[in-house]
C-alpha cells in the first residue's frame, strides 16, 4: 500500500506517522508531502528516512491513499486532483465535511456507508469525533432530542504556534501570539472565528457534524467552545435529553460495549477522565455519568480524548484500515 501523508511535518501529520507505525498499517511505500518550504526535508518512519515531496510530485507517485492534514484551502485545491488520479483522500480539514456528496466518517459509527466510489472522505472535527463516539450507542437506544455541550479544548488544536505561545508565557518570555489574549492561567471562550449568529465556527461544527454523522437532523445541539492552557486533549461537559426513559446502569453498559470508548467513572475513588491521562491514547474516555434531575430523561457526561489522536490522526488511519479490510482501496 503506497501511502501519502499530506502535511507530514505539521502537528497532526507527525502524529499520523506515529499512528500508522503503531497500528502497523500496511505501508509498502511512504510518501511524506508538505508545502514547498519543507520539500527536501527528511522524515523518519520505521527506522528509515524519506524525503518530503510537493503535492504535484505526490500525485505522480500514484499512492493508493492520501491522508490530508494541511488545511482547508490546500484540501479544496488538491484533494480533487488526487481523486481524479484515482487516489483515495481521507481529509482532516473542514473543507469537505458538510459537502452533501461526501461521507463524514467515524468508523465505529458509520463506516459501513463507504464504497469504492468515495474518493474524498471527510474526517470530522476533533471535538465532534469524541462526542459522537459516546453519543452513538445512546442515540440508537434512547433517541437523543437535545445536546448541550461545553468544550475545554487543548491548545494543540490550534497548532505549533499556540504551543509556543503557552511555553513562552510559562517561561515569562515575549513571543508570537496565536491567540488575541494570554492563554497561560486563562480560559478563552473563543475557538475559531465568530459567525453572524454569534457562535464560532467550532461551535457550529459540533452542531452540523453531529447531525450528519448520526444521520438525524432533528437532534438539537447547542455548543460553547473554550480554549484552555492544556496540551493533552479536549474535554467536554455534555448534557443529553432523550426521547425515552433510561436506566443509568444500562447507559454505562452501552458505553462500555462501544468500541473505542473507555468508561472511567467511580466517585468513591475520584476516578474520572482527564486530558493529562488521555494524552497519547487512542480511546475516548467517559465519566461523571449521572442523571440530570432538572429535566425529564436527561443525563450528564464528561468526555475526554487526545484531540491529535482519536480527534484527528487515529480516526483518519482507522478509516484507512476499514477501506483496506473491505477491499475498497489498493
Amino acid at each position: 500500500m503506497k501511502v501519502a501523508v499530506v502535511g507530514a511535518t505539521g502537528l497532526v501529520g507527525t502524529v499520523m506517522l506515529k499512528v500508522l507505525e503503531e497500528r502497523n498499517f500496511p505501508v509498502s511505500e511512504l510518501i511524506p508531502v508538505a508545502s514547498e518550504r519543507s520539500v527536501g526535508k527528511k522524515i523518519s518512519y520505521k527506522g528509515n528516512d524519506y524525503t518530503v515531496v510537493g503535492l504535484a510530485t505526490a500525485i505522480e507517485m500514484k499512492p493508493d491513499v492520501a491522508l490530508f492534514s494541511a488545511g482547508g484551502s490546500t484540501s479544496l485545491e488538491w484533494a480533487p486532483k488526487f481523486a481524479e488520479a484515482g487516489i483515495t483522500v481521507i481529509d482532516n480539514s473542514s473543507a469537505w465535511r458538510m459537502d452533501p456528496s461526501k461521507k463524514l466518517v467515524v468508523p465505529e459509527i458509520n463506516a459501513k456507508a463507504l464504497t469504492k466510489e468515495d474518493k474524498i472522505i471527510a474526517n470530522p472535527n476533533c471535538s465532534t469525533i469524541q462526542m459522537v463516539l459516546a453519543l452513538g450507542p445512546l442515540h440508537e437506544k434512547y433517541k437523543i432530542k437535545r445536546v448541550v455541550v461545553s468544550t475545554y479544548q487543548s491548545i494543540t488544536g490550534t497548532g505549533v504556534k499556540a504551543v509556543q505561545q503557552l511555553e513562552n508565557e510559562y517561561a515569562g518570555e515575549k513571543g508570537e501570539m496565536a491567540y488575541p489574549y494570554p492563554i497561560h492561567r486563562n480560559a478563552i471562550p473563543h475557538c475559531d472565528v465568530f459567525q453572524e449568529n454569534g457562535y464560532t465556527k467550532e461551535e457550529m461544527k459540533l452542531v452540523n457534524e453531529t447531525q450528519k454523522i448520526l444521520d438525524d437532523r432533528t437532534i438539537a445541539v447547542t455548543a460553547t467552545a473554550i480554549r484552555i492552557p492544556v496540551v493533552g486533549g479536549h474535554s467536554e461537559s455534555v448534557n443529553l435529553e432523550f426521547a425515552s426513559e433510561y436506566v443509568e446502569s444500562d447507559v454505562r453498559t452501552l458505553l462500555n460495549q462501544m468500541p473505542g470508548v473507555t468508561v472511567q467513572d467511580n466517585p468513591d475513588t475520584n476516578t474520572y477522565p482527564m486530558p493529562i491521562y488521555a494524552e497519547g491514547k487512542n480511546d475516548v474516555f467517559v465519566g461523571r455519568i449521572r442523571r440530570d434531575h432538572s429535566r425529564e430523561n436527561a443525563l450528564n457526561m464528561w468526555i475526554v480524548a487526545d484531540n491529535l489522536r482519536k480527534g484527528a490522526a487515529t480516526n483518519a488511519v482507522q478509516i484507512g484500515e476499514y477501506l483496506v479490510e473491505h477491499n475498497l482501496i489498493g
